[in-house]
């Protein structure tokens, strides 16, 4: 099992930042790739980002390409998210995913940002 533990979403003005943290927990020594998904209200859950755990390679949503960074800190076993130029469209519940090499996926709670006009 893994556990993810979220951090740093809240209430921010267009075109301001936030920088969210994912923690992992647990079985966590295969590790294939971490990454955030958000889903906004009434819609679906959609991929913004993602990296491997080796190697560091990162993919990106078109709709956040330019504006947000995903990174890691292999030995705190984190991965974030720093987003800049945030947009009311923006707004979201953020859920970081981890995907084990036997294609396992956990995901965490998720973190509440809202993007004020």
């Amino acid at each position: 099992q893994v556990q993810l533990v979220e951090s740093g979403g809240g209430l921010v003005q267009s075109g301001g930042s936030l920088r969210l943290s994912c923690a992992a927990s647990g079985s966590i020594s295969s590790i294939g790739d971490m990454g955030w998904y958000r889903q906004a209200p009434g819609k679906g859950r959609e991929f913004v980002a993602s990296i491997l755990w080796t190697g560091g390679s990162t993919y990106y949503a078109d709709s956040v390409k330019g504006r947000f960074t995903v990174s890691r800190d292999n030995a705190k076993n984190t991965v974030y998210l720093q987003m800049n130029s945030l947009k009311v469209e923006d707004t979201a519940v953020y859920y970081c995913k981890v995907r084990r090499l036997d294609n396992v996926d956990f995901w965490g709670k998720g973190t509440l940002v809202t993007v004020s006009s």
